[in-house]
């Protein structure tokens, strides 16, 4: 599937230890199909990197007047159970949109919807901490290759070494992309 990124960034005012965003959901639908569309519901959405897929609360459910797809165990802080498992539509902020997400049904404290991994993992996700302030940016299809150490390499040019030889004509360890002899074995 090809399509083009879509993505939102927000800003917190001071450091915070838990990522908290609108969202809106809804049955699905075909978002493309604009004749046929259900009414969206809105309310705000915890992010956990420690929960595999995502919820939604029972208090939702019942709003939103869902029927079950099935039933599923699942295994949570308080121990395990078997609850409902729905297809739904998530609008997150800036028109970031998850159609036909399977989500169970469980108890949800301060929010109505649990973002989990099987969102997460669908895209880009970074929180970063710039002069105190907590910046939370996510899209989706991923497009970034993020990776700290490797820029710091580049920005610093410092070698790593991996404890082998490296050829002269190879791409030099340090990651800029250079040849070694051009980079950092020019003086070796």
């Amino acid at each position: 599937m090809n399509m083009n990124p879509k993505s939102f960034t927000i800003e917190y005012t001071g450091t915070t230890d838990v990522i908290v965003t609108q969202c809106g959901i809804s049955e699905p639908f075909d978002i493309n199909n604009t004749n046929k569309h259900p009414q969206i519901t809105e309310c705000k959405a915890t992010w956990d990197t420690g929960a595999m897929r995502s919820v939604i609360s029972v208090g939702l459910v019942e709003r939103l007047g869902l029927s079950p797809i099935g039933r599923t165990k699942v295994y949570h802080a308080n121990g395990e159970a078997f609850v409902g498992v729905y297809f739904i539509n998530l609008f997150l902020p800036n028109q970031v949109v998850c159609s036909f997400l399977q989500v169970t049904e469980g108890d949800i404290t301060g929010t109505d919807v649990l973002v989990g991994m099987d969102i997460i993992s669908m895209g880009d996700f970074s929180i970063t901490a710039p002069q105190g302030k907590t910046k939370f940016s996510f899209q989706i299809p991923s497009t970034h290759d993020i990776d700290y150490v490797r820029e710091y390499n580049q920005k610093n040019h410092t070698l790593i070494t991996s404890g082998k030889e490296h050829g002269r004509n190879t791409p030099c360890p340090c990651g800029s992309g250079k040849k070694y002899k051009h980079c950092c074995g020019k003086n070796n």
